[in-house]
């Protein structure tokens, strides 16, 4: 046996994407980590031994402009782009490279760590060390740091450590939880065994195995929708141990699950009820249950279902989520309740940096779903694209302390804002707050643009849609709203009525108080504009929530050119499917669905002309549309390719747009950071849940290139060819005196604008 020290900064236990995502961000911050997983891949529940889909803050399109950004929407586009046919094993490898791309990082897989020194007393503990062993290659590894982050999951080492922590449901009188129970248990969310099947294109038998359950013979057909050629994720509800110890009975878990899987292939392939299934075959079974739900650590402050639903604005806020509260029956699959029940807040909500650390080990910090929150709050903040932005923001966290050499308590205490503002330079899924960086020189320049978008209108109309129910538009008014046009078709005359309502809260984007409604009597005939009166001005710049009635004589036109900055929806009244479990279709995010309109805006014309994309927004600190857009957008570009010239000069008909910084005096420029907009609207999925029209985020800047004014001429210092991705930091190679410096943008991936969120300058 061999036995070897490994000492870093920092040592993060499990590779899932909350510790992928904090050891990237701690070493992205100059600290060194050595990242440990006991698998042999990184990515978790997400990896291709599992197979889980990532979920977040968009809820499956359910929430408005809520995917992360930061290491978690890094990964996202990234695989959008290498892999949109969801094959885990490609997903494995944009993980493992987003890792390796970090050289302050040491990757430590297979290596189960199951021994921690610690010393203090109850109240007051300190890790040392955690030991692990690196299965096949007989290394007994002590790891040494100066704080230990447990992203288990499980929280193994935590619980080792001595930390206060929590398993199972607390009683309804505890935080006053409306959906917690009303006495404490030890009930846990099940573990799940996921499968994939093929169709071979002939006939092919099926001979179950001698431990395959009759599933005919439990109650799992009566409430569960079982098809052929599913893909695995749909069969999310396979699913039990609530009731056990997910962790200590593992083993008979799995058991389980397996016959229910089999059993359920078996009801598929040989019932009789799946005439489609004959040619079909298993491809693959998980042989590793997907845990929800064990260990939840005890830190500064407990989040729980108020402040989920409330949207609590925290001080220490330091990533977001969007999910619904999804809890699910302690039976599981054998449960003749629906698989799952839902809670949604009217948008995103908070979490604070004080759930992140312990309460009582002085250099403890988690991420995941073993994170300080109760039961019921959990419920949410446990899936994995949560996880993941709550994992950047502990190994920022994580960074700041050892760069300080205090605790992450301390860092909580008197570096809040420092931690914040670094977050907000990673382009790290925070909302609400705002970049104060006097390092940045672009907050000092004064901004103009060669155009800048003003007329707001979407005129290409590509499809009718009648108006059999009420349907929405979620446009930025800045200024002010004096009148709409709509481009619609009336068999009969008819009267037209139109609400418009502001959205409440800035990261909230459904009805909440009605501002002003309008009726517009239209006559018979096709393809044409009405005008509808609907006078707003608010105080300060924000969204207006447009609702045209339903109207039997009436078809609207969708466009299938999107528009950023507007959003279509229609009301949804019915029940929400059985295949996603029991939503409440009354709650304002499930009653506006955005899910079959996407990128499908109404045909529209807003009057007067709008200030909501003038160029200085890429400096005023906002990184995402937060009462509104938040970004520049120009004037429509010319769709040439501008580098298709054969002497690779640009053609005399192709017109870029640019934004141009000047300063009084000359600074020195050597970094600029650039933020296009990735439109985080779009649901992307890591897996095969959908997928999108387009590789490419449309929206992105393309080609651009980056220029200074030096003894009067424009001289470009860097140029940029197909760009797909959404933060861009370029590192000049010497330092540069100037006073005015310019991003041209030459193309982009689809958008018929620049669209550029943030600039700045160092």
């Amino acid at each position: 046996m061999k036995s070897e020290t490994v000492k870093t900064d920092i040592t993060i236990i499990g590779g899932g994407l909350s510790g992928v995502n904090a050891a990237v961000a701690a070493a992205r911050l100059g600290q060194t980590v050595a990242l440990v997983q006991n698998r042999p891949v990184l990515g978790g529940n997400a990896s291709s031994e599992v197979r889980v889909w990532v979920c977040g803050a968009t809820s499956h399109g359910v929430n408005r402009f809520a995917r992360e950004t930061g290491i978690m929407g890094e990964m996202f586009v990234e695989n959008q782009y290498r892999n949109p046919d969801g094959n885990p094993y490609l997903w494995d490898m944009v993980v493992l490279e987003t890792v390796l791309a970090e050289p302050n990082i040491q990757l430590f897989l297979n290596t189960d760590v199951h021994e921690v020194e610690a010393d203090g007393d109850e109240d007051n503990r300190q890790i040392h060390s955690v030991t692990g062993w690196m299965m096949g290659s007989e290394r007994r590894i002590r790891f040494e740091s100066a704080l230990f982050l447990d992203c288990t999951g499980d929280g193994l080492v935590g619980f080792l450590a001595g930390a206060q922590h929590r398993i199972g449901r607390e009683a309804r009188a505890e935080y006053g939880e409306e959906w917690a129970p009303e006495v404490a248990d030890n009930i846990t969310l099940g573990s799940t065994l996921l499968f994939y099947t093929k169709d071979v294109g002939h006939p092919v038998k099926y001979v179950p195995p001698s431990f395959a359950k009759d599933i005919a013979a439990t109650t799992i057909p009566l409430k569960r929708v079982i098809r052929s050629g599913d893909n695995g994720c749909s069969y999310w509800w396979i699913e039990w141990g609530g009731e056990l110890d997910t962790v200590h009975e593992n083993e008979r878990i799995r058991d389980e699950l397996w016959a229910v899987v089999y059993g359920i292939w078996d009801y598929i392939k040989n019932s009789g009820k799946f005439e489609a299934a004959e040619t079909m075959t298993l491809e693959w079974v998980g042989s590793i249950p997907g845990k929800r739900e064990y260990r939840r650590f005890i830190g500064d402050y407990v989040l729980n279902q108020h402040d989920i639903i409330a949207q609590r604005e925290f001080e220490d806020t330091v990533a977001f989520g969007g999910w619904s509260i999804d809890l699910h029956p302690p039976g599981g699959m054998y449960s003749t309740e629906s698989g799952s029940k839902h809670l949604h807040p009217d948008g995103i909500y908070h979490i604070p940096f004080r759930s992140l650390y312990s309460v009582n080990v002085s250099n403890l910090m988690f991420a995941g779903r073993n994170i300080s929150a109760s039961h019921v709050a959990f419920g949410t903040t446990r899936v994995m694209a949560t996880c993941a932005v709550i994992g950047e923001a502990a190994g920022t966290g994580a960074a700041l302390a050892v760069q300080h050499g205090v605790t992450p308590r301390v860092v909580y205490e008197q570096h809040l804002v420092q931690l914040q503002q670094t977050l907000l330079r990673q382009d790290a899924s925070v909302i609400g707050l705002h970049s104060s960086d006097d390092a940045d020189l672009a907050r000092r320049a004064q901004l103009t643009a060669s155009s800048t978008l003003r007329r707001l209108a979407v005129e290409d109309a590509a499809e009718r849609f009648a108006l059999q129910g009420d349907v929405a538009l979620l446009v930025p008014v800045a200024p002010e709203l004096q009148r709409i046009e709509l481009l619609l078709d009336a068999a009969a005359a008819t009267t037209l009525e139109v609400e418009l309502w502001n959205t409440g809260r800035a990261e909230n984007y459904i009805p909440h108080r009605l501002e002003a409604s309008g009726l517009a009597e239209v006559p018979a005939g096709e393809r044409q504009w009405v005008s509808v009166a609907l006078a707003w001005k608010p105080d300060a710049a924000q969204h207006g929530f447009i609702i045209v009635k339903a109207n039997e004589q009436v078809a609207l036109h969708l466009s299938h050119q999107p528009q950023t900055g507007v959003l279509s929806f229609i009301r949804n009244t019915s029940a929400v499917s059985i295949d996603f479990g029991n939503h409440d279709p009354q709650e304002q995010v499930v009653q506006w669905s955005m899910k079959k309109v996407v990128r499908k805006p109404f045909c529209f014309r807003l009057y007067p002309e709008t200030s909501a994309f003038e160029v200085e927004h890429v400096t005023d600190g906002y990184l995402r549309t937060y009462g509104e857009p938040h970004l520049w957008l120009s004037e429509a570009l010319n769709t040439l390719d501008p580098l298709t010239a054969s002497d690779g000069s640009s053609p005399s008909n192709a017109v870029p747009a640019s934004l141009e910084l000047s300063w009084q005096e000359s600074v020195q420029i050597r970094e600029v950071h650039l933020v296009f907009n990735d439109d985080v609207n779009e649901d992307l999925i890591n897996l095969h849940h959908h997928r999108t029209d387009f590789e490419i985020i449309p929206e992105l800047v393309r080609d651009y290139r980056l220029e200074v004014e030096i003894d009067g001429n424009w001289v470009a210092v860097l140029r940029e060819q197909a760009n797909r991705k959404r933060k861009r930091v370029h590192r000049l190679n010497t330092t540069i005196l100037t006073n005015k410096l310019r991003l041209v943008v030459e193309a982009t991936n689809g958008s018929a604008h620049a669209e550029v969120i943030e600039i700045r300058v160092y």
